[in-house]
């Protein structure tokens, strides 16, 4: 798998990878078969790695990044790397410190891209989700405005490379975009995309703005019980998916993943097994007919496997808007 050729450009001139690899695995997935996953998917040809704070495993994904560095498998510029900045640290001044921290536990000097995770500020501290004695999250009041001056300092001092955001809606990210004195426009809005959720609205405004939508949960989801109701629809047994893959003779996965790059998508796969990381490198292989692509369409639901209900009752919830 030739990287290279395979990355767009984005709007400050720095370049990411099309395919790249979410590391919030499943909650099954011991930490320690985290450094061993990294390296499968580095030598399977994996160049562009998601991660984030609250996935906890930063140290690791940091370890088996620096060991195919030091082995000769890769440098430290063919690889591609996010990790977001997690609400309990949205006040300006906790930014930078929140971005030292990850790149400590990386032991990297700088990160490829970092992004606001959730517009959802809530109380500063070591809980991801704050709550009172009555359970009630403890949102706080902080203008993503502000936080975002910090995020552009924290590109201007090169700790981050790209700065952008994630599970932004359209209103939310024009109030970035509108901000008087502006440095630099998000780069990308990662969200959750498949075809059950595909996003055309999300992804034409995206388009207008130059702003790269990247898609997570782009096969479903893990199913991972702490954050996705169990009755919800298996998308790679949908019928239609599958009857697809039959006619490309590839799997459900590939087609899931062709159809959000066709539509100009950066696409996230997500998998603990050598053989389905290997073969997610597939999706360069065959195309999808324009046909296959209305089909896919139609699948759309308005589905979200992840509808952040732990932020439920926060002002700035993302959801509530259509997109």
């Amino acid at each position: 798998m030739d990287h290279k050729h395979l990355s767009v450009a984005l709007n400050d001139g720095h370049v990411i990878p099309v395919l790249g690899f979410g590391t919030a695995l499943h909650s099954k997935v011991p930490k320690s078969k985290t450094v061993e996953v990294i390296k499968l998917a580095i030598n399977a040809g994996f160049r562009h790695f998601d991660c984030a704070y609250c996935y906890r495993n930063e140290e690791e994904v940091g370890l088996a990044i620096r060991s195919k560095i030091e082995d000769g498998t890769v440098k430290r510029e063919d690889i591609f790397y996010t990790s977001k900045l997690w609400p309990t640290f949205s006040r300006p001044e906790l930014v930078q410190p929140a971005l030292k921290m990850s790149l400590k536990k990386l032991q990297l000097d700088y990160i490829d891209l970092y992004l606001i995770h959730f517009p959802t500020p809530v109380q500063p501290g070591e809980d991801l989700l704050p709550k009172d004695e009555h359970g009630k999250l403890l949102c706080d009041t902080v203008d993503l405005c502000d936080t975002w001056e910090a995020m552009e300092k924290c590109k201007e001092l090169g700790l981050a490379k790209s700065i952008g955001v994630s599970n932004f809606n359209r209103r939310q990210l024009e109030m970035i975009l509108n901000k008087p004195g502006l440095k630099y426009k998000p780069v990308c809005n990662q969200v959750e995309s498949h075809p059950y959720l595909n996003q055309s609205k999300l992804l034409d405004f995206c388009k207008s703005k130059d702003i790269v939508l990247v898609a997570y949960s782009a096969l479903g989801t893990t199913r991972d019980k702490i954050w996705v109701d169990q009755s919800s629809p298996v998308l790679l047994e949908d019928p239609v998916l599958c009857a697809l893959a039959k006619k490309h003779q590839r799997s459900p996965a590939l087609i899931a993943l062709r159809y959000q790059l066709q539509r100009g998508f950066v696409v996230l796969a997500n998998s603990s097994s050598e053989k389905r990381i290997k073969e997610n490198t597939q999706v360069f292989e065959f195309q999808l007919t324009s046909e296959d692509m209305k089909i896919l369409d139609g699948l759309n639901r308005n589905f979200r496997y992840n509808a952040a209900n732990y932020f439920a009752g926060h002002p700035n919830h993302p959801f509530s808007d259509e997109y």
